[in-house]
């Protein structure tokens, strides 16, 4: 197939500790990716999400989540703590934080770059479940495709028997290098994020016939849910530093700092996702502030 992309012949063995090593010391690891993961009252669907990570062989990353929980301890419950021990066991470093008062997501997503270290940075909302190999996938396609970032868009299996052929027919793949793009409310790429709706995806890596170990980029409008940057890129963009420009009650912070990445490194999504959202009602019902309508983005 055009386009699409073999898995690497010399893949490095899982550094995901087993089982059979989870009593002996561990060895502190330089960890190539910061998950970063703001989190509000949503202690059952932060465990899927954190269980997702833990089933995750490559390559070494590092969890930091940050709880803006006002009513729950959602950090601090059974199932949270439980998949907490598991990474750690595995020898994925975990850092919980408690982040107050709520400022709105944008200063919130900045809280969290700003302790983040490692060379990458995956964005993952607390209600998305990763199927295992998704993030080496994303790690290998953001290597070689040098780009700002890569997403993994989330994708509702409730929808698996709802094919929108109309809904998917933006799809374009990435045929070569992908090179920034300038996207507006305006621009023809705008169109493109009718591919993220209901299981769009699922039904468009099908139709692609994709193997088992292959992987595509596609053309994007923005990707919610699942992104991986270079970190040193989304610094250079300037993060999620217009967060004092919005009031708490907005939307599309993730749009405005991916257009602003997208416009200086370009950004591409990838088939098959492996990104599956888990479809809880949304913990920012209040969106009367679009920020790509207030911040300046390319």
């Amino acid at each position: 197939m055009s386009g699409s992309m073999p898995r690497r012949a010399d893949a490095p063995g899982s550094s995901r500790r087993g089982s059979a090593e989870w009593a002996r010391p561990r060895e502190a690891v330089v960890p190539l990716i910061d998950v970063l993961v703001p989190s509000y009252e949503r202690p059952a669907e932060l465990a899927v999400t954190l269980a997702g990570l833990a089933g995750q062989d490559d390559p070494p990353f590092r969890v930091i989540v940050s709880d803006q929980s006002a009513h729950l301890d959602s950090i601090g419950q059974p199932a949270v703590q439980a998949m907490v021990r598991v990474l750690e066991a595995q020898g994925r470093p975990v850092e919980l934080l408690r982040h107050l008062p709520r400022r709105g997501i944008a200063e919130h997503r900045q809280f969290l770059l700003e302790r983040a270290t490692a060379p990458l940075v995956l964005f993952l909302d607390d209600d998305v479940w990763l199927e295992p190999g998704t993030l080496d996938r994303m790690t290998e396609a953001l290597d070689r495709l040098g780009c700002g970032f890569v997403g993994s868009a989330v994708q509702g299996l409730s929808y698996l028997d709802d094919d929108r052929p109309q809904e998917r027919a933006p799809l374009e793949l990435w045929d070569g290098p992908v090179t920034p793009e300038t996207i507006t409310r305006e621009s023809e790429g705008f169109g493109r994020w009718t591919l993220h709706n209901a299981a769009n995806l699922a039904h468009a890596a099908s139709a692609l016939d994709l193997g088992r170990d292959e992987w595509v980029a596609y053309r994007v409008a923005w990707v919610g849910g699942c992104v991986l940057y270079r970190r040193d890129a989304l610094l250079e963009c300037g993060g999620f530093n217009f967060w004092s420009e919005l009031p708490a009650d907005h939307a599309g912070e993730d749009v405005a700092a991916q257009w602003r990445v997208m416009a200086r490194y370009g950004g591409a999504g990838i088939l098959p996702s492996g990104a599956v959202h888990l479809e809880a009602p949304t913990t920012l019902p209040h969106r009367g502030v679009e920020a790509t309508d207030v911040v300046s983005v390319p």
